[in-house]
């Protein structure tokens, strides 16, 4: 079993369930997306190294909010869950709330750098996924994909797994295979993410 490095430190600061309630635009912001079950909590949570940062829910699409976390990195940012999108047992209406509100943040949010978009290894990429993945192209948002859960899998199954999705989704570099149980992938996602915001010269 690995372990994550330490950590900066990571703190709450707003959800807003609609574009207006949205905090005014100041440090650049890492969005994390993913179905409502996949353990987007979770991995956030390990990401950070701060077990209970982010809820986490035996029932999926419990967040309904975007919430920013604002973490102590150099250069700092923010962390921005995003609601789960898909196999949620919610109303309908109340998915239909959420479409928006996503949309607008991802499309309209000034300060957004880039995107962590997450996947069940075991589902491999489906229809919003890779309808997703082109729109972020075309609007040029670096996005670092992950497939979570990967313990669930045998190493040989999870590396054609990760072919697979590279593949689906037409990706320029391999997707990270991780696991909060384990904390495989864990480092690799953050450093990919450090990069978005600190790029190579």
């Amino acid at each position: 079993m690995s372990r994550a490095h330490p950590r900066p430190r990571t703190s709450f600061v707003t959800s807003a369930a609609s574009p207006k309630d949205f905090p005014p635009p100041s440090l650049p912001e890492l969005a994390v997306v993913g179905r409502s079950n996949v353990g987007k909590s979770s991995l956030i949570n390990a990401l950070v190294g701060q077990d209970g940062l982010a809820r986490t829910s035996r029932t999926p699409g419990r967040t309904q909010l975007i919430n920013w976390f604002e973490v102590s990195a150099q250069p700092p940012f923010h962390l921005v869950d995003l609601p789960g999108f898909g196999y949620a047992k919610v109303p309908t209406g109340m998915k239909d709330s959420w479409k928006p509100l996503i949309e607008a943040y991802l499309s309209e949010r000034k300060t957004l750098a880039g995107v962590l978009l997450l996947i069940d290894i075991r589902r491999g990429p489906e229809e919003e996924e890779l309808d997703f993945v082109p729109w972020l192209a075309q609007r040029d948002v670096p996005i670092v994909v992950a497939l979570t859960k990967s313990d669930k899998l045998v190493k040989s199954k999870r590396m054609v797994e990760i072919t697979r999705a590279r593949q689906a989704l037409n990706l320029t570099r391999a997707p990270f295979a991780v696991s909060t149980l384990s904390s495989d992938g864990i480092d690799e996602v953050w450093r990919a993410l450090i990069k978005i915001l600190v790029p190579a010269k």
